[in-house]
């Protein structure tokens, strides 16, 4: 995958054209306007709808083409007639066309062998809506959309600080992807930013379609089913942490920024966690972490109490156990397993169809599918509430990666709980345990501030204390300016 474009830039306008009409053969969205600027020969060179056509005839042609009496040299073009306010001259062929491949205008002129780069970039651009999968009570409605520089535009609204930072970059060998890396200087750890540097100058790929793609190519650990990075739609989820000491990486053509590094805790964190009072906001935190831990261990709990702990259970209810699996043919873990791949596809099914029917489907489905299995019995009633309870309990979730990390942990529980029962849950717990505690991301533990040394950080972890006792920033980030609150 190596680049074709020479970076010669010959002084004659025809013989660059030239070149450019051959390694842009059989192209027809790319437009050629020759003209004359007294008794020099030059042309505009730029593509058909990423160009910003009202800019290029007002301010580059008008300008060049009925002005150009008061030009007495060439080299004055730049400074006493182009009227635009973002130029820049180009010494190699390479960069000026990639800078065209991205919506700016090329600018040749006789004699000069250089080309003027005009930023005329206008392609279409989705408005700034509010986030479909991040949804909350009180905060801002805005959210990320497909145009980067929208996107740095939101942060930079909230982050009105001089150190700032939005280090441009290009991924992709045939796509030139443009990414921007994000943090403040004095605050940013700087061993995480110079890993996430390093990680992103290997990347050696054709093309990166979507942020998803950087995130696969740059994690710790691409075995692990848990993202080692948050990814969001939301500029102030991204701003705050910026404030942190994190970094995030926003891609063209992605609504979703990255930020660098991620920890298990933080992924089960919402706005709504900082925009409420807190008593309110650690309520819901609980319920959040309670609902998660149900979700994960409560199939594989019946599973196990059914098929091997039945004395644990109170009498009456192992009777109404056993009245309602009488009749079921298959075996608890059988039983589970087909309820929860059903719900599986039902998901699956409801992610992937039109929202006006998705939502239909959802529910007819689910309330057909339970009612269905139960006459037929192939399940037991228990068993659809179990699942129900599981899938709601799953939907607290903030973050679907995450979501999804559960739902394969789940069935590993569930296959361990019908091996060798509640000792099967433990022994699973322990070995997630485990993966979880030998997982980092970009040098910081993942369970981080759990695994950490410093008790401050606990103020912000089950429950969050109030704001006026967030005087330092997280110590386990190992920030350089820790003084958040004087």
């Amino acid at each position: 995958m190596k680049e074709i474009i020479r970076d010669l830039i010959t002084p004659k306008v025809d013989e660059n054209i030239s070149y450019l009409k051959e390694l842009f053969k059989d192209t027809s969205d790319i437009v050629y306007r020759q003209f004359n600027i007294a008794n020099w020969n030059a042309a505009v060179i730029y593509i058909d709808g990423m160009a910003d056509k009202i800019l290029i005839n007002n301010y580059v042609l008008e300008s060049l083409m009925l002005e150009n009496q008061q030009v007495d040299n060439v080299m004055q073009i730049k400074d006493k007639i182009l009227t635009v306010s973002d130029m820049r001259e180009v010494l190699k062929l390479s960069e000026a066309v990639n800078a065209m491949l991205s919506g700016d205008t090329m600018l040749l002129i006789e004699g000069i062998p250089a080309v003027f780069v005009v930023a005329t970039r206008f392609w279409p651009a989705r408005g700034v809506a509010e986030p479909s999968g991040e949804t909350v009570i009180r905060g801002g409605r805005d959210g990320f959309t497909e145009t980067i520089r929208f996107n740095t535009a939101l942060i930079r609204r909230r982050i009105r600080d001089t150190r700032l930072k939005i280090e441009p970059k290009s991924l992709g060998v045939r796509s030139k992807t443009d990414c921007a890396i994000m943090y403040i200087d004095d605050i940013v750890n700087k061993d995480v930013l110079d890993n996430l540097k390093s990680r992103i100058e290997n990347i050696n790929i054709d093309a990166v379609l979507d942020s998803g793609y950087v995130e696969q190519l740059i994690e710790d650990d691409s075995w692990s089913p848990f993202p080692q990075m948050q990814s969001t739609e939301r500029p102030d989820v991204v701003s705050a942490a910026l404030y942190e000491g994190r970094v995030a990486v926003l891609v063209d053509n992605s609504p979703f920024a990255i930020i660098v590094p991620a920890t298990f805790p933080a992924l089960f964190q919402t706005p709504d966690d900082y925009y409420q009072r807190w008593i309110n906001a650690s309520m819901l935190r609980l319920i959040r972490f309670v609902g998660i831990f149900i979700g994960l261990i409560m199939p594989a709990v019946y599973v196990a109490v059914t098929s091997f702990h039945t004395s644990i259970i109170p009498t009456k209810l192992a009777y109404s156990i056993a009245a309602s699996r009488e009749g079921v043919p298959f075996p608890a873990f059988v039983e589970t397993f087909i309820m929860e791949v059903a719900l599986a596809f039902l998901i699956e099914a409801v992610v992937r169809l039109p929202k006006a029917v998705g939502s239909t489907i959802g529910i007819v489905g689910g309330l057909i599918i339970g009612q269905a299995a139960v006459s037929a019995g192939i399940v037991s009633p228990i068993m659809i509430i179990i699942v129900s309870i599981t899938a709601i309990a799953s939907f607290i979730t903030p973050n679907y990666e995450v979501s999804s990390a559960l739902r394969i942990s789940r069935f590993f529980l569930i296959i361990a709980a019908s091996i060798i029962g509640l000792y099967g849950i433990a022994l699973g717990l322990i070995i997630i345990l485990i993966h979880l505690v030998k997982l980092k991301s970009f040098g910081i533990p993942y369970l981080s501030p759990l695994v950490h040394p410093h008790k401050k950080d606990f103020k912000d972890m089950f429950v969050r204390m109030p704001l006026k006792h967030f005087k330092n920033r997280p110590e386990f980030m190992e920030p350089e300016d820790k003084i958040r609150q004087e």
